[in-house]
């Protein structure tokens, strides 16, 4: 699994105030899990991947970070990984889930596959999300836009505010194709923003640069 832009962007633009405890579900090779523990230093994260090949890919890279004592890594679903630890509640909870629609050009076609997937996973997800934050906490997802409208219908259903939307756009006059939402138990006024990652073909919008660069060399 290499490095991809919604994890990225994920780990660096999700926040809440000083957290202790982080959970990171699906965390592929860690990099997600790596850019929280630079960024919240006092932070203890959990990070749970199913695919153990991954998982094992994660745990040699957390154990050469310089954070390594504060990142745990747990080869399971999420769902299997919650149940048994029920009592955990966490300040930051994110995930890119690993479901994409792209392949399927209706669009009918994505949103009823994504009601499908939803059945079977985003509903599993967002349940437990809710179960497993802080009174304060907040949770954090990226999401192609048909599967980001379920899940903030399945997030209202469980008593999850959406408190801000990040709208992602390749190049500044381009169609939105990622939303990073932002969850609380709390109600808040909305906050919406957007978000450009290009600014021309190859090369990087300042605001990209300027966010990723505490964690690419390359910036």
């Amino acid at each position: 699994m290499k490095i991809n832009t919604d994890g990225v962007l994920l780990g660096a633009l999700a926040e809440v105030d000083e957290p202790k405890d982080i959970l990171d579900i699906g965390t592929g090779t860690g990099v997600i899990a790596l850019i929280l523990a630079q960024r919240f230093p006092l932070a203890k994260i959990d990070a749970v991947e199913i695919d153990r090949t991954a998982a094992q890919t994660a745990g040699r890279n957390f154990e050469n970070s310089p954070c390594a004592e504060r990142l745990n890594i747990f080869p399971s679903d999420f769902k299997g990984f919650l149940t048994e630890n029920s009592d955990r509640k966490y300040d930051l909870i994110v995930s890119n889930p690993p479901f994409h629609l792209n392949s399927l050009q209706s669009p009918k076609a994505k949103i009823a596959l994504a009601k499908h997937a939803g059945e079977n996973f985003f509903e599993g997800l967002i349940e437990e999300i809710a179960m497993h934050l802080t009174k304060a906490g907040l949770c954090w997802l990226i999401l192609p836009l048909q599967v980001a409208d379920l899940v903030k219908e399945l997030a209202s259903i469980n008593n999850l505010f959406l408190k801000k939307v990040i709208t992602l756009y390749s190049f500044e006059n381009s169609v939105a194709h990622r939303e990073i939402l932002c969850f609380s138990l709390k109600q808040y006024k909305l906050e919406s923003s957007k978000f450009v990652i290009y600014e021309s073909v190859g090369n990087y919008s300042a605001g990209y640069k300027q966010l990723l660069q505490p964690y690419f060399i390359a910036f």
